[in-house]
């Protein structure tokens, strides 16, 4: 199964309330963090929410 790593590069601090949940709920808490998660409609979903904060390599 494909999966995308994802790295937090912009801060959290002053964004939308949503947008901090939407992060916090893929593992991204502090600039540089980076979590593994599944390619699937519900996390490219989160990733689009919050495309401004992160990058996404696809592995």
């Amino acid at each position: 199964m494909a999966e995308l790593r994802i790295k937090l590069i912009k801060s959290l601090s002053g964004r939308h309330d949503k947008h901090i949940a939407t992060a916090k709920s893929l593992g991204l808490t502090k600039i540089g963090s980076e979590t593994v998660q599944p390619d699937n409609p519900q996390t490219r979903g989160k990733i689009e929410q919050i495309k401004y904060l992160i990058t996404v390599v696809e592995e």
